[in-house]
């Protein structure tokens, strides 16, 4: 495993639209292990794959309650809202309030290519979300709350 250079606010790649893993290979397991040292090494509860410059739909999540690897994941359902201060390690330094579902659901594929569906309240339900605007190229700083 390997630490990955982190992408901060102002590089374009944070903005592009990332593509589908449509092969799950050794490349990509090790791209996981190594967006999952990075992340925790900086103190982060999770990171998508465009925070270390690689355009691929795959991200990583720690709350806490160990490790979760999402390839492709996809919101297929909200709940509620909720309204929390939010950080990102691609924006260091800066937090904001953002209003996000209060429970998601979300389909994905692990690294075996198995699809699952995992559901998450509070901060889980709030990683996922942030997580996946990052494959989109939506940072939180663009969902902020203006006051």
């Amino acid at each position: 495993m390997a630490i990955r250079q982190l992408r901060y606010v102002g590089d374009p790649i944070l903005r592009k639209k990332s593509r589908e893993v449509t092969d799950i290979n050794d490349r990509i397991k090790i791209l996981l292990d190594d967006m999952l040292e990075t992340m925790y090494k900086n103190d982060g509860v999770g990171l998508a794959a465009p925070q270390v410059g690689i355009l691929k739909r795959v991200v990583v999540i720690d709350i806490g309650e160990g490790p979760i690897k999402l390839i492709n994941p996809e919101i297929i359902s909200m709940e509620g809202e909720v309204i929390d201060v939010e950080g990102c390690l691609s924006v260091p330094g800066e937090t904001g309030e953002v209003k996000r579902p209060s429970k998601v659901k979300v389909k994905y594929l692990d690294e075996n290519g198995k699809e699952l569906i995992i559901q998450g309240t509070g901060l889980l339900a709030r990683a996922l979300c942030h997580e996946i605007d990052h494959l989109n190229g939506i940072l939180f700083i663009d969902r902020v709350i203006k006051k």
